[in-house]
C-alpha cells in the first residue's frame, strides 16, 4: 500500500475505471471550450480525457501514476500521455491553452502547482476544474452516505475556489446526470474510494459488504441509478509573483514534443 496519496488510485485503476462515474460530453464542451491544446493534470483513466479527445482537442495527459495511465492509453489512445504532477510540469512556457482537472484540483499542493500552470498557460488561457458530487435527496444514496461518509458532498468545490485569492471564477455551470450501477461495479466502487483504499483489509470487506446489503434492499432486478451532478468550474489564475515566461509556445509545427508518447 502506498503512502502517497497522489499514487492510491492507481491500486485499484480497473475498479476506479469500471465503477466511477463518467462526465456528460456537455459538461466537457462546457468546460474547454474551443480549447486549443489542453493539458489535462491528474487525468486518472481518463473518464474527462475521451471525451476532450473526441470533440477534436489536442491532449495531453498526465497523472503521477503509471497505472492509471496506462488504463487511459487503452481507451483514449489518440491522447499523448505522461506520468507526471501538477506541481512539476514538463511542457514549455505559454504552451497551453486549457488546463483541464477531472476531480483532482484539491489534491494538488497548490503552492506549488499553481505557479506551474500559470507558467504554461497562455495569457488567455484558463483552468477548466470539475468535480462529479452524488445527489443524496434519492433516498438509497443518502443512506450510502451515511455507509461511506459525506466527505464528497460536504466539500464545496465553488467555496474552495473562492477561498483562494490566486482563482478568480468566471464561469461556473452544473449538469446532472445518472449512473446505473449492477451489485458488482458498486462493490467496485466503494472500493475505489481513497478513504476506502487504505483500510485494513477486514474493515474494507466489512464496508463493502455493508453497502451490498443495501444494494440488495433497493435492486428491482434493474440494478440502482446513481444521481451525479458535475459541477464545472472555469477559473483564470492571478498570481502577483509569476515569473514572466522566457519563451513562447510550441514547436514550429504546432505540436509539443516533450517527452508526451
Amino acid at each position: 500500500m502506498t503512502s502517497d496519496p497522489g499514487l492510491v488510485f492507481g491500486e485499484v485503476a480497473r475498479a476506479y475505471e469500471r465503477a466511477r462515474p463518467d462526465y456528460p460530453p456537455a459538461a466537457a464542451r462546457w468546460l474547454v471550450g474551443s480549447g486549443g491544446i489542453v493539458l489535462e493534470l491528474g487525468a486518472g483513466t481518463g473518464k474527462l480525457t475521451r471525451h476532450l479527445v473526441g470533440d477534436g482537442h489536442e491532449v495531453l495527459a498526465t497523472d503521477p501514476d503509471e497505472r492509471m495511465l496506462a488504463v487511459l492509453r487503452e481507451l483514449a489512445p489518440k491522447a499523448r500521455t505522461q506520468v507526471g504532477s501538477a506541481e512539476e510540469i514538463n511542457l514549455p512556457d505559454r504552451s497551453i491553452d486549457v488546463i483541464a482537472v477531472a476531480q483532482a484540483l484539491h489534491w494538488f499542493d497548490l503552492d506549488r502547482a499553481l505557479p506551474e500552470m500559470a507558467r504554461v498557460l497562455r495569457s488567455d488561457g484558463v483552468v477548466a476544474a470539475v468535480w462529479n458530487q452524488r445527489d443524496a435527496s434519492i433516498p438509497w444514496v443518502a443512506k450510502l452516505e451515511r455507509l461511506l461518509g459525506r466527505q464528497d458532498s460536504d466539500f464545496d468545490p465553488q467555496g474552495f475556489i473562492e477561498a483562494d485569492e490566486r482563482l478568480h471564477l468566471v464561469g461556473a455551470q452544473e449538469f446532472r446526470h445518472w449512473q446505473v450501477l449492477d451489485r458488482d461495479q458498486l462493490a467496485q466502487f466503494v472500493n475505489s474510494r481513497s478513504e476506502i483504499v487504505v483500510l485494513p483489509p477486514a474493515a474494507r470487506a466489512e464496508r463493502v459488504n455493508a453497502v451490498l446489503a443495501l444494494y440488495d434492499e433497493y435492486d428491482r432486478g434493474g440494478g440502482l441509478r446513481m444521481p451525479w451532478i458535475s459541477r464545472c468550474f472555469r477559473v483564470r489564475l492571478r498570481l502577483a509573483d509569476a515569473v514572466e515566461p522566457a519563451t513562447d509556445v510550441p514547436d514550429d509545427d504546432g505540436t509539443l514534443l516533450i517527452d508526451f508518447k
